[in-house]
């Protein structure tokens, strides 16, 4: 599974890209809005920081000036993979771009049968939200694992990106019911690195190390 982390923020995608396991990143709105910058300008700097599709989300919402807003926005960087709503609108504007060759990324999907009017108008991604639907009472992984069953039942080639995951257990969970991609938060990407059987086997390492050489006495 794909990993990317869904943040605007430089300072967090520099320390992902570090750790050489990022392989994208996904943006909205909100995110971009909590930078401060233009949405150009910023999804120009995160092409520089991580080499993989960015997903940047139109903020029309009608279908016309969706698919305006997509072309400006995948002439910024081949990686630009455009982000549309999952509404009648969106789904207009995903056949259109889609015909153009610009890859698209369906959000806001909620249910099996709104993948379903992804795939068929060309979808590259389409983006069910798990822990959304978790906190109306939802198994959202049921839904990913739906989706999936789904696109192999008919060969469809849109990849599914588990969103709205919020723990450790979502991220694998969401491998384990296929999805191809997984997006999270950096703290999410970060408290996979930890367990305390981690933590207390690396201090007895050390300490093993230590007590028996850098107490051993010197000889000439």
């Amino acid at each position: 599974m794909k990993i990317f982390l869904d943040t605007a923020n430089l300072d967090e995608l520099k320390k992902g890209a570090e750790w050489g396991i990022v392989d994208g990143v996904t943006t909205n709105p909100t995110l971009i809005a909590r930078e401060g910058r233009d949405i150009k300008e910023q999804v120009r700097m995160i092409c520089d920081i991580v080499d993989g599709d960015i997903s940047a989300e139109v903020v029309a919402l009608d279908a016309e000036n969706m698919v305006r807003e997509g072309r400006e926005l995948a002439r910024i960087h081949p990686n630009i993979v455009v982000k549309l709503p999952l509404t009648r609108d969106g789904i207009k504007a995903c056949s259109t771009l889609s015909k153009d060759n610009i890859r698209t990324n369906v959000t806001l999907c909620f249910t099996a049968g709104q993948a379903l009017l992804a795939a068929k108008a060309g979808a590259y991604i389409i983006s069910p939200f798990v822990g959304r639907l978790d906190d109306i009472g939802y198994d959202g992984m049921q839904l990913i694992r739906s989706i999936c069953t789904i696109y192999k039942n008919y060969g469809f080639q849109t990849q599914v990106l588990a969103a709205s995951l919020r723990s450790p257990l979502h991220v694998v969970a969401a491998a384990e019911a296929g999805a191809h991609i997984g997006t999270l938060p950096f703290k999410v990407l970060d408290m996979l690195f930890n367990h305390p059987l981690t933590d207390k086997g690396i201090e007895q390492f050390m300490k093993d190390w230590h007590k028996v050489f850098q107490d051993a006495p010197v000889t000439a």
